[in-house]
């Protein structure tokens, strides 16, 4: 392959420790509004999340410490998606991108414009890849599974659709978009998506249970 793109939440990096990063950025916000420690807020959000899942959890901490305002809500929000994250890359990520550094490296991520570059910058990737595509800064109908950002790869490279592969680890929507134009795509099991089994259309081409495999599956 002469282009190698990476997703980014759970395949680079575990996601989680920007959730934690950010309950912590919320949990420092309210303590002197609600008058409830740091650790204890931290804590109570931390384990909804472990028992429940995503969801409502700035609405139901909220509700539970009697702070609740649709307001409050909103701040909450806008605070976790503000902050500055406490993330680093995983070891094994370093070692791939190192292996790979021959290879023109990009990203094509979903989400919140603002939250994905705040992501990128604290794991140093703006340096690390040639380009870094945050799908919604061209419009959400062009995140995942559409091509749109792919095809801009394509060209920028002057490459073909079979000379990129895409490592990704949601198979709702990470390959379906993609594999019907020739791109190679890769699964690495990982992350909230890794038990998760899909129609054959949606799953990759190759699994791996780490990206310090990627480079013996790249030359094989």
């Amino acid at each position: 392959m002469k282009v190698v793109v990476f997703d980014l939440d759970d395949t680079l990096y575990d996601e989680l420790t920007f959730v934690r990063s950010g309950f912590r950025a919320v949990a420092a916000f309210l303590r002197n509004i609600i008058n409830i420690s740091e650790e204890e807020l931290f804590e109570w959000m931390w384990t909804r999340l472990q028992t429940n899942g995503r969801g409502a959890i700035f609405d139901d901490l909220l509700h539970h410490f009697g702070a609740y305002s649709k307001t409050m809500v909103r701040k909450c929000i806008s605070v976790y998606r503000m902050h500055k994250p406490d993330i680093v890359l995983p070891e094994t990520t370093i070692t791939c991108l190192e292996q790979l550094k021959d290879h023109p490296l990009y990203i094509v991520t979903d989400g919140n414009k603002i939250v994905q570059h705040n992501k990128l910058e604290a794991l140093h990737l703006y340096k690390k890849m040639k380009h870094c595509y945050v799908t919604h800064r061209y419009g959400i109908h062009n995140a995942k599974p559409s091509p749109y950002c792919f095809m801009h790869i394509v060209k920028r490279e002057k490459v073909s659709p079979h000379d990129v592969v895409y490592i990704g680890d949601n198979p709702k929507k990470d390959f379906v978009g993609i594999k019907p134009l020739g791109f190679r795509t890769i699964r690495v099991m990982t992350g909230q998506y890794r038990s998760i089994e899909m129609p054959k259309e949606y799953e990759a081409d190759i699994r791996i249970e780490s990206l310090i495999q990627l480079k013996d599956v790249l030359n094989g």
